[in-house]
């Protein structure tokens, strides 16, 4: 799994431990992101940064600000580890 991908698992998994399942179907809605959420396995077709700020904006729709702050908080770990000229808008 590529660093964009781990990255997005994290921030589900940190979604959904406080959201609970609606962190997952709002996942699914994100275009170029595919999900088997029962195996982790997540897949970034395409643009990794666009799939990621379009993740966090789908959250920030629903719960406001604090919710990009959750995906800035799961995603800090990885983030180092993402090329600095392609880094998502969303978490810096």
């Amino acid at each position: 799994m590529d660093t964009y991908a781990r990255i997005i698992e994290r921030i589900i998994k940190q979604q959904e431990s406080i959201i609970g399942p609606i962190a997952i179907e709002q996942a699914e809605r994100v275009h170029n992101l595919k999900l088997d959420w029962g195996k982790k396995d997540v897949e970034v077709l395409g643009d990794g940064a666009k799939v990621i700020d379009d993740l966090v904006e789908q959250y920030k729709e629903l719960f406001g600000k604090i919710s990009v702050e959750v995906c800035k908080e799961a995603a800090g770990p990885l983030i180092n580890q993402l090329p600095k000229d392609n880094l998502p808008k969303a978490l810096v």
